[in-house]
């Protein structure tokens, strides 16, 4: 994550997702600042897992097959300062998939993609072709070919003759 210094009064920072990196034993297993000066504070958060499942074969193919595959990561702020001075960002969730990201996204949750290197592109597309499959369309049925049915749904019929009233010959 990283935190970088903006021109107004009002919020002289942001946060924002720098990259998604390969996990290293010599990262440890909590978050470290690893780069600080006046402009700009950049933090590791180690650990975390990415799988993939075969229910979710879709949401992969659909970053897959996009022009920009990438890491999709969910990141909140923290209540009260544990590691610094201030609160800091720090990452809940990282995946691969559209449809965890859209998920996220529509509960509000802050969520940002960052591109993924080309070997993890790889993997996901080869997941994707060895377990999607695509949901057969089924053919909508035109309009006029539906039975009729009442705003309590049942089955309700049209006449072209008149029920009610007068209007007879004689009258």
């Amino acid at each position: 994550m990283r935190r970088v210094r903006q021109s107004s009064r009002w919020q002289p920072y942001r946060w924002e997702l720098a990259e998604v990196v390969p996990n290293e034993p010599a990262f440890g297993t909590g978050p470290t600042r690893i780069f600080a000066d006046d402009n700009e504070e950049r933090w590791l958060h180690p650990g975390f897992r990415v799988e993939l499942w075969r229910d979710d074969a879709e949401g992969y193919y659909l970053n897959a097959t996009t022009e920009t595959p990438g890491w999709f990561v969910l990141w909140r702020m923290e209540e009260t300062a544990t590691l610094a001075d201030e609160p800091i960002a720090r990452p809940e969730i990282v995946t691969l998939s559209y449809h965890d990201a859209g998920r996220w996204l529509d509960a509000q949750e802050t969520v940002e993609q960052v591109p993924a290197p080309a070997d993890v592109v790889q993997w996901m597309r080869e997941f994707a072709d060895a377990h999607y499959v695509p949901e057969p369309r089924k053919r909508k049925r035109p309009e006029s070919f539906k039975r009729l049915e009442d705003r309590f749904g049942n089955p309700a019929s049209v006449s072209t003759g008149k029920k009610y009233g007068g209007g007879g010959e004689d009258g």
